[in-house]
């Protein structure tokens, strides 16, 4: 397939139809590498069309956990609570 170059401010670019970014998987960023003289794209991983992925297993692990990340101590109500008001 052949593209044309165009004008893009000062710079230049080319057009890439639709079906071929579906194809490639190319969605709002691509990586720009240059390999033997050739212009290489590929898909920007860490643009991830799921930004939230894997947060339910993170917040389940999290609270499994929780018995063990809080103090019980630092909860501990002291003995000489008699200022309280209740």
């Amino acid at each position: 397939m052949k593209l044309n170059i165009i004008k893009i401010g000062n710079s230049k670019g080319v057009r890439i139809p639709k079906a071929l970014l579906s194809q490639c998987g190319f969605k709002d960023k691509v990586i720009v590498k240059l390999e033997d003289g050739n212009l290489v794209l590929i898909p920007d991983s860490s643009s991830s069309p799921n930004p939230r992925k894997g947060w339910k297993k993170k917040f389940e692990l999290a609270n499994s956990m929780e018995s063990e990340l809080i103090d019980p101590e630092l909860f501990a109500l002291d003995s000489d609570d008699k200022d309280w008001t209740w």
